[in-house]
């Protein structure tokens, strides 16, 4: 693919991705993205979506996991 972009510029991660970004496992983010106040999660079609910003936002209010 032509001009890949790496993670860390990305808008939109997808789920293996924002695993590998954060060092978080994949079922971790599928649970803490569930709820549905989640403003982290952009749902295209069935395909979870982290928007990357609002994800590191999340994380860094948290105090564990």
């Amino acid at each position: 693919m032509k001009g890949t972009i790496p993670i860390s510029e990305k808008y939109l991660l997808t789920l293996e991705e924002a695993a590998q970004y954060t060092g978080l496992g994949m079922q971790k983010l599928r649970n803490i993205s569930n709820d549905d106040n989640c403003n982290f999660v952009l749902w295209n079609g069935t395909k979870r979506m982290f928007k990357r910003i609002k994800l590191e936002e999340h994380l860094n209010r948290l105090f564990s996991v």
